[in-house]
């Protein structure tokens, strides 16, 4: 039910967040481990749990087999679930000091927000798909970049920081190709949904490809050149997924998740060692 396979993205975007500020890790290792282990287990395992319990119904039509509408976890438990886990997380946050517990009550918010009532983001793709990318790649790296040094990061770094989780939300939206019929019945309007599945794979390609050319425009104003060069052969191979992908999507949306995106962390990586190099964060926040 916490779909141990989610937590990637967060647990990455953190150290990526950790690596890019050029700090020595020393006496932080506490810190970056339990944020980790925060950003991932905890908090995308709340997301989940949350979003299994508030989309039972929808599964019971695209996932049968999913472990609520199957019946293996029977009555209340799934909302039991998700509560426990809010209240887990909320406690591991607090115990890791106000920042990292602001942070985390801002991601869990997102996460009710995102699937249960009154709110249920997830009812439009634009907006969903832009608070997850916000949750699971923007805030656990400027979090982390803040916990590192006790500062507000540097320019470069919430530019970054704020283009992958734009481009997440291309990512997230190769997750709604498989369960268009279901979401169409249920008026859960995804991309697929609301244009169709190429015009979709279209707009979720464009957004991936633009945001990363923006770190590359970044890295070589900022004088990473060779780091830039880096991004962009990672760029190139993606756009050559891209154009399969679009030719039908509903079919490759799984196999472009598979090597796409792990073209795409590859390239959060490649930049978090790049601005490990500009280390003069701005205003103290701590």
């Amino acid at each position: 039910m916490l779909k141990p396979i989610t937590w990637f993205p967060p647990m990455w975007a953190y150290a990526c967040g950790a690596i890019s500020t050029g700090a020595n890790f020393g006496d932080r290792w506490f810190f970056v481990l339990c944020g980790v282990l925060l950003a991932g287990p905890l908090l995308c395992g709340t997301s989940q749990a949350v979003n299994d319990w508030f989309d039972r119904h929808v599964d019971a039509i695209n996932e049968p087999d999913r472990v609520i509408p199957s019946g293996r976890m029977p009555g209340q438990w799934g909302l039991y679930v998700a509560l426990i886990m809010s209240a887990l997380s909320m406690i591991v946050a607090a115990m890791l000091g106000t920042l990292i517990f602001a942070a985390a009550l801002i991601g869990l918010c997102f996460a009710w927000g995102y699937s249960a009532p009154p709110l249920r983001f997830k009812q439009n793709g634009w907006i969903g798909n832009g608070v997850v990318g916000f949750s699971y790649e923007t805030l656990p790296w400027l979090t982390a970049a803040t916990v590192m040094t006790g500062v507000s990061p540097n320019a470069p770094i919430w530019i970054v920081a704020l283009l992958y989780g734009i481009g997440a939300h291309g990512i997230l939206t190769l997750n709604d190709f498989k369960a268009i019929a279901g979401d169409r019945e249920m008026g859960i309007n995804t991309l697929p949904v609301l244009h169709g599945a190429r015009p979709a794979a279209t707009i979720a390609s464009v957004i991936m490809a633009a945001t990363q050319a923006g770190v590359c425009a970044l890295l070589t104003f900022v004088g990473l050149p060779l780091f830039a060069i880096a991004i962009g052969i990672v760029l190139a191979l993606q756009i050559g997924c891209m154009v399969r992908f679009v030719g039908d999507p509903v079919r490759l949306a799984v196999w472009y998740s598979a090597i796409g995106v792990g073209l795409y962390v590859t390239g959060m990586m490649i930049s978090a060692f790049g601005l490990r190099t500009l280390t003069q964060p701005a205003l103290s926040v701590m």
